[in-house]
Order: C-alpha cells, then sequence, then structure tokens
C-alpha cells in the first residue's frame, strides 16, 4: 500500500490526537522531533562543507517553531545558521524557543526593515530553510510575507521547505503560483495532498506517529532507515 497523503482537515485532527490525552505529546515535543528531522533531511543533501550558511526563515505560527528549532540543531551540527522572521511569532513557545537560538549565538535578522536586510542575508547564504506557512496556510499571499517570497524565489538558491512549500495550499498546491519552489522537501507526519506533484528529493520527517495512531487513520508510513528521524520517499519524476 502506498503512503496516505492527508487533508487540510485530516492534519489538524492527527495533530489534535497526537497532543490529547490519548496521544499525550506536548507541542514542545512535537516541535522538537519536527524540527530535528528537518535539520537532519538539510544536512542529508546539503553538506555543511559546501553549504555551511543556512538562512532559516520562519513564520509566526508552529511552522515557525519547527523553523527555530531546526536552526539550533544546524548550529549544533557545524553549520552557521541565521534566522529570519518576517513576523515574529508571539506565542511563549516561540519566544522560548527564540531564547535557545540565542543562546547558541545564531544571529537573528532584525525584523524592523524586513525586504531590505532580506536581500542582503540571501546575499550572504548558501541554502535557505522554509518555515514560513504551514498546511493551515491559504491564500492570497500578503505583506510582509509576499514580497519575501519573491525575494527567496528570485535568489536562485536551494531551498528546502517544511511540510509544505510557502504559499502552497494544502490540498491545491501551488495552483496561484505565488508559491515556492524547493529542491527538497520535508513532509511531517504524512505528506500533504498538495504536494503530490512535488518532483524534487522528497523526505518525511517526524518519528512520532504512534503505532495506533498510523493504523487508526490507515497512513501506511514507510519504516525509517536504523536511527534516522528522516525517510526519503520515492520519487514522483515522470
Amino acid at each position: 500500500m502506498s503512503i496516505r497523503y492527508l487533508t487540510a482537515k485530516l492534519a489538524q485532527q492527527i495533530d489534535e490526537e497526537l497532543m490529547s490525552s490519548a496521544g499525550a505529546y506536548s507541542l514542545d515535543q512535537l516541535m522538537e522531533l519536527a524540527g530535528l528531522a528537518c535539520a537532519q533531511a538539510l544536512a542529508t543533501v546539503y553538506n555543511k562543507d559546501q553549504y555551511s550558511r543556512v538562512l532559516v526563515c520562519c513564520g509566526p505560527g508552529n511552522q515557525g517553531g519547527d523553523g527555530l528549532v531546526a536552526a539550533r540543531h544546524l548550529g549544533m551540527f557545524g553549520y552557521k545558521p541565521t534566522i529570519y522572521m518576517p513576523k515574529p511569532g508571539s506565542k511563549d513557545i516561540y519566544k522560548r524557543l527564540q531564547t535557545q537560538c540565542d543562546n547558541m549565538e545564531i544571529r537573528t535578522i532584525p525584523s524592523s526593515d524586513p525586504i531590505s536586510v532580506l536581500h542582503d542575508a540571501l546575499r550572504s547564504s548558501d541554502v535557505i530553510l522554509d518555515a514560513i506557512f504551514g498546511f493551515s496556510f491559504s491564500g492570497p499571499v500578503r505583506a510582509p510575507f509576499a514580497e519575501a517570497l519573491s525575494l527567496i524565489s528570485s535568489s536562485n538558491l536551494p531551498i528546502v521547505s517544511v511540510d509544505i512549500p510557502s504559499g502552497w495550499d494544502v490540498e491545491r498546491g501551488n495552483s496561484g503560483g505565488e508559491g515556492l519552489n524547493p529542491q527538497v522537501l520535508v513532509s511531517l507526519t504524512a505528506p500533504k495532498e498538495g504536494v503530490r506533484s512535488f518532483t524534487g528529493r522528497h523526505f518525511l520527517g517526524g518519528r512520532f506517529v504512534p503505532k495506533t495512531l498510523e493504523e487508526k487513520f490507515k497512513l501506511n508510513l514507510p519504516e525509517y532507515p536504523g536511527i534516522s528521524g528522516v525517510v526519503e520517499l520515492p520519487s514522483t519524476r515522470g
């Protein structure tokens, strides 16, 4: 059986069950495992000798939290991450993750003039980790994110997207053409319907789905290799 692709509603339901009394996970735990998986996937494709300077672009929601965790782990792996936030998150968990990155001496670009500083940051980066929008995103893309996505797209740098490329609809994909076109995608929990057409290298990350949930939702997840937190999915290239 092939892996199941998730609608927005089903992805939300699985998240809620993971964090229910039955699933017993906390949001902190899930973010930590997801962010670690994203860092591992990036490191698998882009080695730190050639791609040490990683621009981690974080949105204000849970997707951005995953990005902050990934930035911390990338720093621990020997990369040189820089964090860019078009609009910083206001929740306590986001602020704590930011502090953890500060304690690792990871630079965060001030967001007071986001577009000009993003332009400069892109020129001094080797690869981008896109953690701006998650599966709950629905367009159109508005300021300050629209200009940020445009600059990121035109940079010609390789992009690793978290869960779904920013600007894509979780079910319709990049139908509006405003989204990023990454070389690598790290789906979390299970792939989303909107990425069926993705043709780059596709990883599944977040080795946290219990057997009970996998069977209940008939996810048909692949086996993860060894002790890795990511597994590469078969290419959909024609």
